[in-house]
């Protein structure tokens, strides 16, 4: 091994890692949050230390290079025991003060988990609260987040999971669109209106196709993938969309076909079982679970839809 290497810099090696995902300086140096300057010199600096180059510089961005591509999985093996070590010890910390990183989906985050965090805060304002609103999974084996709202039950082995309630789903409008187009009770009849859809996804076109309704993507006069922006469109009077039934009460909409057997959504809590009884970790499980479930049915026969299982929880 080069001599320079005897002193072994682990940022280095989280630095590699940034670069290779992001495939840019720029968007690495967001990840890490830090300058772009300091993650070129840190790059150069393994480069250096290794005596091989790892990217290779193009308008677009970096590459890989051969040896960088090699050397990939021990990184990832290297930042898995890293993440590891950091959860094992804090998983020790006996205070409940401190900071919690929750992960949630962005229509959980924008419409359900203020009003939890509010709560929080005002009963524990000891501790402080990262929320990550994303559709992506973060990882929680490598500590992108400490607990994780799921609309699936996360499979990892070392990952402890509960499910508090599904969310309940249908078709809503405005009032007042309604009463100038009609309000459908059949399906038929939905196809006579200005429908809300998905634009790349194809979830509601292959859902409807199981009730027997053929859509086509040019069937939704309005499509966006985002979901949280779903609810503003209906609010907005863009035409009948799907949201959750109890975000949709308060935002004054009007339930349309009550009667279609929508499916609704598991909601699971899920931290490392590292974290789990950590007395941070455990006061904000407890006020997430405690918070969400009125947004919830607890009914164990109401129908759900299982989404796609991600490999990170």
């Amino acid at each position: 091994m080069n001599k320079s290497l005897s002193s072994f810099d682990w940022s280095l090696v989280q630095a590699f890692l940034a670069v290779a995902e992001e495939g840019s300086l720029s968007g690495a140096a967001r990840l890490n949050s830090v300058s772009q300057p300091t993650l070129g010199r840190q790059i150069k600096a393994l480069e250096d230390g290794l005596g091989i180059p790892l990217f290779n510089r193009q308008a677009r961005g970096l590459v890989l290079t051969e040896e960088g591509i090699a050397l990939l999985p021990a990184a990832k093996i290297m930042a898995e025991a890293a993440a590891k070590l950091a959860t094992v010890a804090a998983g020790k910390g006996g205070e409940i003060g401190g900071t919690v990183r929750i992960t949630a989906s962005e229509f959980v985050a924008q419409y359900l988990l203020p009003k939890v965090i509010a709560r929080i805060r005002q009963l524990h304002p000891e501790l402080q609260i990262e929320l990550h609103p994303t559709d992506a999974s973060d990882n929680l084996l490598f500590r992108e987040a400490d607990i994780a709202v799921r609309m699936y039950r996360p499979t990892q082995l070392e990952v402890i999971t509960k499910l508090i309630g599904v969310m309940e789903l249908g078709f809503f409008a405005r009032p007042d669109y309604l009463d100038r187009k009609g309000r459908p009770d059949k399906l038929e009849e939905m196809l006579g209106h200005d429908l809300i859809g998905y634009d790349a996804s194809e979830r509601l076109i292959r859902g409807a196709a199981k009730f027997g309704w053929q859509l086509s993507r040019s069937d939704f006069g309005v499509r966006c993938d985002q979901q949280s922006v779903h609810g503003e469109l209906i609010r907005a009077g863009c035409g009948i969309g799907i949201l959750q039934t109890r975000v949709a009460e308060e935002l004054g909409l009007e339930k349309v076909f009550s009667t279609f057997p929508m499916p609704g959504l598991e909601v699971w809590l899920a931290t490392h079982e590292a974290l789990r009884n950590t007395p941070k970790i455990r006061t904000v499980w407890n006020e997430l679970e405690t918070g969400l479930k009125p947004w919830l049915t607890q009914d164990p026969n109401a129908p759900v839809m299982h989404t796609r299982k991600s490999p990170a929880p």
